[in-house]
């Protein structure tokens, strides 16, 4: 969504605001390692994610829960990654012929080809993009927020005395957690929202967003699963390796998932990312963002 224009020093501190809870996490200076997380939940209703109207409905609250996870998590930068909720923003994958060379020209071109997918003007959505070849055409990465959204979550973290920097949604900032290098399909679970990703050779090949009303069931989730694994297996000729699943506990789904795919199913972030006093008290299933944001 928005990078610092100080790539340097390596950011080591990432803070993550959900629908119900704010996360931070500081890792190590070769930052291969977490040192600390810190949870603070959020009262029902402070935050509601979505992608047009407004998020944050008290942003002292909020801003008070990202200062206490931040000093406890004993963060030295004033500049943090900022990680969003996926329901607050979109991923589009768009394949284009040829693109200008110019990031401003393609940026418009790839405003453009936007249009019909937002529910919202596009004239007043960030953007951030990546590049990738795929069969000889151009694969654009985009994600995109409605400016205004972007501007409650950062502004939440300058109330509470930070500066962001890099600016991620959720299920991005988790990739940060995974190999790549095979097909690896990733599920992350936030509140009323489940977004759904498959990525291979360091590339992102399909995105979906899954709504339900709350925790989806592990049955519900799995059929729901089922159609993506089989569309990639037909259109690549391959496949997945492995279900990594974040945001909810693995025994809740694990069966379910395993059962109705055939793919073995982990959990997003392991524990050996951890220092020993790292992982106390937290639970891993809620640290992929932050996590990925540090180590990725």
């Amino acid at each position: 969504m928005a990078r610092s224009s100080k790539p340097e020093p390596r950011l080591r501190t990432a803070v993550e605001i959900a629908g119900d809870r704010v996360v931070a996490a500081r890792a190590n200076a070769s930052g291969n390692i977490i040192e600390a997380v810190s949870v603070r939940t959020l009262p029902a209703g402070v935050v509601t994610p979505n992608l047009s109207a407004e998020n944050v409905h008290d942003i002292q609250t909020v801003s008070n829960a990202v200062r206490d996870a931040l000093d406890a998590v004993g963060a030295r930068q004033r500049e943090v990654s900022l990680i969003m909720p996926d329901a607050s923003s979109r991923i589009a994958l768009l394949d284009f012929d040829t693109l200008p060379e110019r990031r401003q020209d393609a940026e418009g071109i790839v405003r453009f080809r936007l249009k019909k997918s937002l529910p919202f003007d596009v004239d007043r959505a960030a953007v951030s993009y990546e590049t990738q070849s795929n069969n000889g055409k151009i694969r654009v990465v985009a994600a995109v927020a409605q400016q205004s959204v972007l501007n409650e979550y950062e502004s939440v973290v300058r109330e509470a005395g930070r500066t962001p920097g890099m600016v991620l949604p959720a299920v991005v900032a988790a990739l940060g957690t995974v190999d790549t290098s095979r097909p690896r399909l990733v599920l992350n679970v936030e509140p009323g929202t489940t977004t759904l990703v498959i990525v291979d050779q360091d590339e992102l090949l399909l995105y979906r967003n899954l709504e339900y009303a709350g925790a989806p069931r592990a049955e519900q989730l799995a059929d729901d699963v089922y159609p993506s694994v089989v569309f990639f297996e037909d259109t690549y000729g391959m496949k997945i390796d492995r279900i990594l699943v974040g945001g909810i506990p693995l025994e809740t789904v694990a069966s379910a998932l395993e059962e109705a795919s055939g793919v073995r199913v982990q959990e997003l972030v392991g524990a050996s990312v951890f220092g020993p006093a790292a992982d106390s008290g937290a639970q891993r299933e809620r640290l992929a963002g932050v996590v990925g944001a540090l180590i990725g």
